[in-house]
């Protein structure tokens, strides 16, 4: 069988079905390359979105049924498409893929987050069992990755934590697609705003000190991503959310819309152990837009921001020290232009998917 009709099936019992990451990037990668493409996620219905194939599994009720009736389905749903290759995305899926294994299939185990430090911040998991669950899931982390046929991670770092324990791994990072024909707005034609925008809105995403820097500054705060009711009444009493427009969940023409009216790009988290060696892919995605960027001081952003120049590194848990660097942006507006574009021409240039794509293809190819 001629590699470029084998069949691929991507697996997930969390994300969803428009995942930047599993289906705008992998899957439509996978397609354009000539692969049968099938993607085993949440949805109401069987259905092809781009060439990719949409295996539907039910929307669990809640954590505990996603954890075992889920992922079930998800076994037995990925057996149906009876795939060359299977290429999974969740931690919880670990068993799915060495039942796989045992059916002689080849498997991908692909990591986005370092989940054993992650794990030691959740807020769902009671404290005092965050430390036990940790060391559980390195340990069958470690166990999996050395049956699985590769490894592929989202950053360096993730990566060289599984090297020793698997001679293949990658690390594909989540760099932005380029679109094509995409300009920077001149400032001059943007609003006197800022964003900040994230999948999911969290208190470990330095939300709070964020709200409250903006008592300094003289401008909205655009907020898009998805955020639990028991956060947003907290932000609500900070004196900064009056300044504050908060839109929900935003699909990308209108993510791309709000960083085309603003002048400042933030991607900010707390230096939690997940966070600190971590690449916001917000960060990549500002730049492309042409948007100077503040982001929090850790050495993986210092070094890309010290090489190219286009924003500030800072102290993302003080307040003052946030509203200090975005005043500065918005009140040098041509050298913050100059910033931005100095920002695109990077993405252009070596932080972009394409470069990427590349490194996925040959995993394929060597598989």
């Amino acid at each position: 069988m001629s590699t470029y009709h084998k069949k691929v099936c991507h697996l997930s019992s969390v994300h969803s079905v428009t995942d930047t990451r599993i289906f705008y990037k992998e899957c439509k990668t996978l397609v354009n390359a000539g692969y049968n493409v099938a993607f085993v996620v949440q949805n109401d219905k069987d259905e092809v979105i781009d060439g990719v194939k949409i295996i539907s599994i039910n929307k669990p009720k809640n954590r505990k049924e996603r954890m075992i009736r889920t992922t079930r389905q998800v076994y037995h749903r990925a057996l149906e498409f009876d795939a060359d290759i299977y290429h999974f995305h969740d931690p919880e899926l670990i068993p799915i893929g060495l039942l796989l294994k045992h059916k002689g299939k080849k498997v991908i185990y692909d990591i986005h987050e370092d989940v054993p430090r992650q794990n030691l911040t959740k807020e769902w998991i009671p404290t005092r069992l965050r430390s036990p669950l940790s060391w559980i899931v390195e340990g069958l982390e470690n166990y999996a990755a050395k049956r699985f046929d590769y490894i592929v991670t989202a950053t360096d770092y993730i990566a060289n934590r599984f090297s020793p324990l698997n001679k293949c791994v990658i690390a594909v990072k989540n760099y932005p697609v380029i679109i094509e024909g995409i300009s920077a707005n001149m400032f001059s034609n943007r609003n006197r705003q800022i964003c900040y925008i994230s999948s999911h809105l969290s208190l470990g995403r330095a939300i709070v000190p964020i709200i409250e820097s903006m008592k300094y500054i003289d401008a909205e705060l655009i907020i898009a991503g998805k955020m639990d009711d028991s956060i947003l009444d907290i932000l609500q009493k900070f004196e900064g959310w009056k300044k504050t427009r908060y839109i929900g969940f935003g699909d990308k023409k209108k993510v791309h819309s709000i960083m085309n009216c603003s002048r400042v790009g933030l991607a900010l988290f707390s230096l939690e152990p997940n966070y600190v060696n971590a690449l916001p892919t917000k960060m990549f995605e500002y730049m492309m837009e042409g948007l100077p960027v503040v982001v929090t001081d850790i050495p993986i952003l210092r070094k890309i921001i010290d090489k190219y120049n286009f924003g500030f590194y800072i102290n993302s848990l003080k307040p003052e020290d946030i509203a200090d660097r975005v005043n500065w942006l918005l009140n040098n507006p041509e050298v913050a232009n100059e910033m931005g574009l100095r920002g695109q021409k990077a993405v252009k240039c070596e932080y972009n998917w394409s470069i990427e794509a590349e490194k996925l293809i040959d995993v394929y190819k060597q598989i």
